[in-house]
């Protein structure tokens, strides 16, 4: 049983409903539980189209309403004594209400963390979750920040470090794409696009990109920043990019697409764990400027990319005007021979499907 808060656009639920198709497919049976309503999110409907046709999964919606809702754990330990699962593995703040009801039907429980453990969740929810550490629930971290951040604040060793994983080959987009996508964008063939995609909230600080296309000099390079992603801070964001060449796309289903019109891609988060679009855009041929934050600089290795430091806008700014388009091809293609070794999720899969069966 995979256990989430929502299946919502975000990088855990798009892990756990990778991990999920991927167990199925290897022959187990799996019970996907959202402790929220539905959502129509793109990760949802992929779900319950393969679930559709596969008898081996099944979607739970417990109907979760906002802040702390004490109907959900005897809701989820009815639903547990039933299916009775060999396996529990959560994610993101669902521990609370699946640990006490796992215990009772004896599942084996695990818990991925798929931040720093001391942005993961708030510090009630930390105290909680290093009670339920101590008493069985298995860590996992998914890269050797996050596995430092565990021993940091919990004063334990996960029991696993396994890195996410993306489906690699679906991120190559077809000829011909890069052109359509600008033509449908007005994008002019020779303007150096800068690509981010997230949640436009403070972790995500795209306030740095903002800055930093503000702060680039004005050397005759046609230059373009795209954001995909929607949150809270939104107006202020495009207000802040006022005049400045930035658009907000909103939440775009086919951001594959979107970075292949691209030329780089641009994370200026404040803190991370193992981004999975960072994975993404090395798989689309996409070098990457990214803060080095969590587990980024595992993953954005020399020659596929470039770090600076949280919050440096002159930095993030020189780096963005000192790459050249034949720049930006070579590392791209350097990035994308990395993703195919190392971030395929039957990689991830296969090492979850080990711990889990172990």
């Amino acid at each position: 049983m995979e256990i989430v808060p929502t299946l919502e656009v975000g990088g855990a639920q798009r892990m756990a409903a990778l991990l999920s198709e991927a167990l199925v497919a290897r022959g187990h049976t799996l019970d996907v539980v959202a402790l929220g309503a539905r959502t129509g999110s793109w990760i949802e409907d992929g779900l319950t189209t393969l679930a559709a046709r596969e008898s081996r999964l099944h979607l739970h919606f417990l109907g979760k309403g906002a802040g702390l809702d004490l109907s959900i754990p005897p809701r989820l330990g009815r639903l547990l004594r039933r299916l009775s699962p060999e396996v529990v593995h959560t994610h993101l703040h669902t521990v609370k209400y699946s640990f006490p009801a796992s215990r009772i039907v004896g599942a084996r429980c695990y818990h991925t963390l798929h931040n720093l453990a001391e942005h993961e969740i708030e510090a009630a929810g930390q105290r909680f979750h290093q009670m339920a550490f101590r008493a069985g629930v298995r860590p996992v971290a998914i890269g050797d920040a996050v596995a430092e951040s565990i021993r940091r604040v919990y004063h334990l060793a996960p029991v696993a470090c396994i890195p996410n994983g993306i489906p690699v080959s679906a991120y190559r987009a077809p000829p011909g794409t890069r052109a359509a996508v600008r033509a449908e964008l007005g994008i002019p063939a020779d303007t150096l696009v800068f690509f981010s995609a997230g949640r436009l909230n403070a972790q995500k600080n795209h306030d740095l990109l903002v800055d930093a296309m503000r702060a680039l000099p004005r050397d005759g390079v046609d230059r373009l920043a795209l954001v995909a992603g929607e949150g809270e801070l939104r107006g202020a964001l495009e207000e802040r990019a006022e005049g400045l060449p930035v658009g907000f796309l909103g939440v775009r289903p086919d951001v594959c697409r979107l970075m292949a019109a691209a030329d780089v891609f641009v994370l200026p988060s404040r803190w991370e764990g193992n981004p999975l679009v960072v994975m993404e855009a090395m798989a689309a041929g996409l070098p990457v400027l990214a803060t080095d934050v969590g587990c980024v600089a595992e993953l954005v290795t020399p020659g596929t990319g470039r770090l600076v430091r949280d919050g440096d806008v002159a930095g993030l700014a020189r780096e963005m005007a000192a790459i050249t388009r034949e720049d930006a091809r070579q590392m791209g293609r350097a990035a994308a021979a990395v993703a195919d070794e190392r971030f395929d999720v039957a990689r991830m899969a296969d090492a979850y499907d080990r711990l889990f069966m172990g």
